[in-house]
């Protein structure tokens, strides 16, 4: 059950229990200073607590990888996942955005939202 929902000039959030989940506009660049809001809404939502991040790709975008390097210093953010029904933009998620998280481990990549959200649930 979505708890609360946040719209930015970049797209939608969605808070989920202890996941951030983002619905980024089509054509939009998510660039570091678009992850530094979603960084703050974390902070402000799940102050100390641990959490996930969902990148729920629905529509087409770039990410700019240096965000990865941001989000791995935040100490209570556990798991990124990527969700996307698209094989080219989980292929590029896979081999070329896991690679600038902190640990790949805590990286995924999937085709549906659910399984996503299990995968997250069991990391924190």
């Amino acid at each position: 059950m979505f708890t609360k929902e946040f719209d930015l000039d970049f797209g939608k959030i969605s808070i989920y229990q202890n996941i951030l989940i983002a619905r980024l506009n089509e054509g939009v660049l998510f660039d570091v200073a678009s992850n530094r809001k979603l960084l703050e809404i974390g902070k402000e939502i799940f102050k100390d607590e641990d959490y996930g991040y969902i990148s729920y790709r629905l529509n087409s975008y770039a990410v700019d990888p240096m965000v990865y390097f941001e989000s791995a210093s935040v100490s209570n953010l556990k798991a990124i996942a990527v969700v996307s029904d698209n094989e080219m933009t989980r292929r590029n998620a896979d081999e070329v955005e896991r690679k600038f998280y902190k640990n790949s481990s805590d990286f995924e990549v999937f085709t549906e939202l659910n399984l996503a959200i299990s995968w997250i649930q069991a990391k924190i």
